[in-house]
């Protein structure tokens, strides 16, 4: 029997502007042997002909730059989120669209549980769509003045939490951590409100709960069902751009990336933890994790956040500051601090993902960059930096001068546009976030990406919102930042590829590469551009195994 698999596909968009376009590829040892006609294809001798996908279209496998694993696991929980979602085993959860839904929803579920001492968690919350109202232990005692109750915010950059987590935490008025919100005025003045803005005011609730919203994202159970999410979005190799590379995490990784049909790559990586573990710790164990890499499993990036979320008022802007007044937000890391980390991560060899979502957030990552390139020059570096949505001509210009890469966050103009142009930024600036126009001008390799869980998988429709740029009321951000089609799609195959350095390995059908493909009903190329994101995902080729997509158990609402 030959060890050659040809395939055939109405048409073949190989993202290699040698040859764009081909109807065969063959496939030898799970790489991409030939790509091109039958005739080139029978230059190579007996093979077998698979034309299983001859009325489809085939295009590299898609590649999500930025995603983190508890994708998958979030969904052990509820979900209050204001859009509705699609769980991974098909059930809609309907969007909770006021205060009301999201505490009638929490009610519900706290009628039903059994054990009286759990918590109940939540996610997907985001108080920035119901005007000025925010969220405070007043709304979740209403659910529960037994049990803890903790949402976790749509962002992860803040939770909301009820009177008895607070006390369970022992959070009280007298509790110096910045970030948790106080009452300002009333007979409460001077208490917490049950909003925890950024990692150190929730860490008291995360180290109450064992951290349990990313420890229930790293189970075996947890990373096939992100797989499953994954293949339905017509991803093969995806990020966990939060990961401290433990045993366990390694354990579970190990396990599931080496079953033959897990249907995803995945390339965690290590935030650092300076003050919890210290850089050179860090190193040590990023080291340690790189000689156990797989085909399908793939350490060596380093992960560092600078500031929080611009909807949840946490990131760092610079003048005019927020559209609403709002104070400036929070340094995830000091200044310095942060500074020192990038230089000797930078100095040990390793790729950074910086988390930059306010320009001035991203003019200190760019200046910290640009130190450690004088003091430890390095070509082809390729830090990164994600999210990046503030980023204006002039930093794009320095980071094309300085090497740097940029993976944005163009989901956001769908989700949060119209909160950014009313609320955060205001109208003018609100034109120009995420700007994949300039970007591409400024000749700055581009990637795009969902952050799920933060926005849902699927770099079709991230695709869709960096060409077309509709807010979810259909208003349009900004012309002249619209990209198009070919542009998009590359940055999520070759553009994404190239941030994560495995563009040698992935992002187009290349000789050599894996043989990781998409399988389209529709060519995106020829569809009208607002209809991107309606392109059907038939199924995934991983290292040239065929896999169909999962069967879905149930559609009906939650």
């Amino acid at each position: 029997m030959t060890d050659i698999t040809v395939f055939q596909a109405r048409k073949i968009i190989t993202m290699n502007p040698v040859q764009p376009e081909a109807t065969h590829v063959a496939v030898r040892d799970g790489r991409v042997l030939a790509v091109g006609d039958l005739a080139r294809m029978q230059a190579w001798g007996e093979f077998t002909l698979d034309a299983r996908f001859a009325d489809d279209v085939l295009m590299p496998g898609l590649v999500e730059g930025h995603s983190h694993l508890m994708a998958g696991g979030l969904w052990k929980f509820p979900f209050v989120g204001f859009h509705a979602r699609t769980a991974p085993d098909g059930k809609v959860w309907t969007g909770c669209v006021d205060f009301e839904a999201v505490i009638e929803r929490l009610c519900a579920i706290e009628a039903a549980m059994t054990d009286p001492a759990a918590p109940l968690l939540a996610w997907g919350f985001d108080p920035i769509f119901f005007g000025t109202e925010r969220m405070t232990v007043h709304h979740l005692d209403r659910v529960s003045t037994t049990r803890a109750v903790v949402i976790l915010h749509a962002s992860q950059h803040l939770m909301n939490v009820n009177t008895t987590a607070l006390a369970q935490a022992e959070i009280t008025r007298d509790t110096e951590i910045e970030g948790i919100a106080r009452f300002d005025s009333g007979e409460h003045i001077g208490e917490a409100t049950g909003e925890l803005q950024e990692f150190a005011a929730m860490f008291p609730i995360t180290r109450l709960t064992g951290n349990i919203f990313r420890v229930a994202g790293a189970t075996e159970e947890a990373l096939r069902m992100f797989g499953q999410m994954a293949q339905y979005a017509g991803v093969t190799t995806a990020t966990d751009l939060v990961n401290d590379l433990s045993d366990f995490n390694h354990a579970s990784l190990a396990k599931v990336t080496s079953e033959p049909d897990f249907p995803v790559r995945l390339v965690p990586a290590y935030l650092s933890m300076v003050e919890a573990v210290g850089i050179e710790a860090g190193i040590a164990r990023i080291r340690e994790r790189q000689a156990m890499n797989n085909d399908k499993l793939h350490y060596g990036l380093v992960k560092i956040v600078v500031d929080g979320s611009i909807q949840g008022f946490t990131a760092r802007v610079r003048w005019p500051g927020y559209f609403n007044g709002a104070p400036n937000g929070i340094w995830i890391l000091p200044p310095a601090q942060l500074k020192a980390a990038i230089a000797q991560f930078h100095a040990a060899g390793f790729q950074l993902h910086i988390h930059t979502n306010g320009d001035e957030a991203t003019e200190l990552a760019i200046d910290a960059i640009e130190a450690a390139l004088q003091t430890h020059p390095r070509a082809d570096h390729r830090h990164t930096l994600q999210h990046c949505q503030m980023a204006d001509a002039a930093q794009f210009a320095r980071m094309a001068r300085l090497g740097i890469c940029v993976n944005l966050f163009a989901n956001h103009l769908y989700y949060w546009g119209d909160a950014h142009r009313e609320l955060t930024m205001g109208p003018d600036r609100a034109m120009r976030m995420d700007a994949c126009g300039t970007a591409l001008a400024a000749g700055v390799p581009l990637a795009i990406h969902s952050d799920a869980p933060i926005t849902p998988l699927g770099p079709l429709f991230t695709a869709w919102c960096a060409v077309n740029r509709l807010t979810s009321s259909g208003k349009k951000l900004g012309d002249a930042e619209c990209i198009s089609v070919a542009d998009a799609l590359y940055a999520i195959t070759m553009g994404a590829a190239f941030t994560l350095s495995m563009d040698h390995l992935i992002g187009s059908i290349d000789i050599g590469k894996y043989a990781d493909f998409c399988v389209l009903g529709d060519d995106p190329t020829a569809v009208p551009p607002e209809a991107l994101k309606d392109v059907p995902v038939r199924g995934t080729v991983i290292g040239g195994r065929v896999l169909a997509l999962p069967k879905i158990e149930s559609s009906k609402a939650a």
